[in-house]
């Protein structure tokens, strides 16, 4: 397997694939790399590069007990960059992957990153506070906390179904996305999995947002569960310098999954353009 041993001694698991531009894919809490199949095949029959990585303590990286915030998250990606040596690099990433792109570009990426996609992602900021009134109540995030240290198997089976919109009327439903799901999750550590809820939830991304210059795609479902839209994307847009929304009605968070082939296309639109 290919791995990395960044600084600390964790090992960053990877897979690269194809020559040509690259793409970096930064997957979701709690997945892997293996979450980006779809987009992985794609834009490799395109003519890409593309590359995904486990997040430290997920999937087949190292289950280490530290460094499971954001600072820790995008020096991790900045080793990645540096031993592959990527150049006009696009990061895409989708839900904590999106905050872990913004943090990335905005503190490691000067000189190295082309042009960076938000999907379904967490920025600005996703707790409810008086200073984001509108967020999502702790409460919400403490269940998850709950839920994940203590009954994991059974709580990541059940929260495919609004990941996926599922629960809607008239879903179709897939029970091998929601078994993928489940299997990516399952594969990582506990520990990195309470303590990431934390990071996605409560970190700030606003300075992050403000200070890239590059070009920024943002693209959200407006009938997300997992990360509302008007607490993410809506609010995001207005921050970026360089940005360009587009939302999608009815639309799931788990949409780069489900909704593989509209997402696909807007991509490459974005990258081509």
């Amino acid at each position: 397997m290919s791995k990395i041993t960044v600084k600390d001694g964790t090992e960053i698991y990877y897979k690269d694939w194809g020559t040509g531009q690259p793409i970096v894919f930064h997957h979701g809490w709690p997945l892997s790399g293996d979450d980006w199949d779809a987009q992985m095949m794609f834009f490799l029959g395109q003519g890409f590069r593309v590359i995904a990585h486990d997040r430290r303590g997920h999937g087949r990286s190292s289950q280490v007990s530290g460094g499971h915030d954001m600072d820790t998250y995008a020096a991790d990606v900045a080793e990645l960059t540096q031993a592959l040596d990527l150049r006009d690099a696009i990061h895409v990433g989708h839900s904590t992957g999106g905050g872990e792109v913004i943090h990335y570009v905005a503190k490691h990426g000067k000189g190295r990153v082309a042009k960076a996609v938000l999907i379904s992602a967490v920025p600005p900021i996703m707790v409810q506070s008086q200073n984001n009134p509108d967020g999502v109540p702790m409460a919400i995030f403490d269940d998850i906390r709950e839920g994940t240290a203590f009954n994991r198997a059974q709580f990541y089976e059940d929260i495919t179904l609004p990941f996926y919109g599922y629960n809607r009327e008239g879903a179709k439903i897939s029970q091998g996305i929601r078994d993928n799901w489940w299997r990516q999750g399952m594969m990582g550590g506990v520990k990195a999995h309470y303590d990431g809820v934390k990071a996605f939830s409560e970190t700030d991304f606003k300075e992050d947002l403000k200070s890239v210059d590059i070009p920024v795609l943002v693209l959200h479902g407006e009938d997300d569960q997992i990360v509302p839209f008007h607490n993410s994307a809506a609010k995001s847009i207005k921050l970026l310098k360089n940005g360009k929304l587009i939302s999608y009605p009815g639309f799931p968070h788990g949409m780069p999954t489900t909704e593989a082939a509209t997402i696909n296309r807007d991509l490459l639109a974005f990258f081509k353009s």
